[in-house]
């Protein structure tokens, strides 16, 4: 029992759905992330269900929604996903935290096989917002445009890894792929008109497109590795507008044995044309 009155709380249970996994919902994902791989006729894209944690916003977000951010994206797989299954998620508050004005809740969203109850995928969706007393108004001030996303804090250079370089995509982010990836509603990732009344002056890239574009990377370099014991963690730090271009990166760092595998860390971003960092941070993969 919550006793603090606090509706966004530690521990609390979010909510539940269970999805079968077609072929149609598989080729739905594929259009929209332009992402093709053999494996997908068994099995689905890891970051199939990437947004389900949005399904229980009303269950872990904050009041005050104007100008609320992705800040950063866990994920960890743990078993391969399977054209043809039916799989339950589980979402729950884990963590909330303060930094730099900003109000921080963590979400966490297992996908299990419901089948035999196998934990499948993890995700932890970190989502800032600003504090009501604090809050820009509609009419004051954009809480980000493209003038102030250019102002961040520099950065220490990145990547620092020094190995191979893994398989890079080139990714246009249009109004259609908008739509398939973060619709069918209106929302301020879809729709003008939504994103002026949350702050924004254009439409804002959901920031899990870029950890989708990330899995691309790693699951074409990696094959099973990334299905069965990849993990990815992404600060997402800078906003992606409309109709820009952005190119997906890897780049090995180092190596270690993990049981009789070899688990390889990389450091992975997401850079627009004018080598704006959209997403940075670190994945890995295991190796047989």
């Amino acid at each position: 029992m919550n006793l603090r009155g606090e509706p966004a709380y530690v521990g609390r249970f979010c909510g539940s759905n269970t999805y079968a996994i077609t072929p149609e919902v598989v080729a739905f994902y594929n259009d929209a992330l332009d992402d093709s791989h053999p494996n997908y006729a068994k099995w689905a894209p890891p970051l199939l269900h990437h947004s389900e944690c949005y399904s229980f916003v009303g269950e872990w977000y904050l009041k005050n929604i104007f100008g609320n951010l992705h800040a950063q994206q866990d994920w960890e797989m743990f078993a391969p996903i399977r054209v043809g299954s039916r799989v339950r998620s589980v979402s729950t508050i884990t963590e909330r935290y303060q930094k730099r004005g900003r109000l921080y809740v963590v979400n966490e969203t297992d996908l299990f096989d419901e089948e035999d109850s196998h934990l499948l995928v993890r995700s932890r969706t970190h989502q800032s917002f600003l504090p009501e007393d604090g809050a820009a108004s509609e009419k004051d001030q954009f809480v980000v445009d493209e003038n102030t996303a250019k102002r961040k804090e520099a950065r220490p250079p990145f990547p620092s890894a020094t190995g191979p370089d893994l398989i890079s995509f080139a990714k246009e982010i249009d109004e259609r792929r908008c739509w398939m990836f973060s619709g069918p509603e209106a929302n301020y990732h879809t729709n003008r008109e939504q994103a002026l009344k949350l702050g924004f002056p254009n439409i804002v890239v959901q920031g899990m497109m870029s950890t989708c574009f990330v899995s691309q990377v790693m699951h074409q370099s990696f094959e099973d590795g990334w299905l069965r014991g990849g993990k990815m963690s992404l600060k997402l730090t800078n906003v992606l507008w409309v109709d820009e271009h952005v190119v997906a990166h890897g780049k090995i760092r180092d190596e270690e044995p993990e049981g009789t595998a070899t688990r390889i860390h990389c450091d992975v971003w997401v850079e627009k044309t004018d080598g704006t960092r959209v997403a940075l941070g670190t994945a890995s993969a295991l190796r047989h």
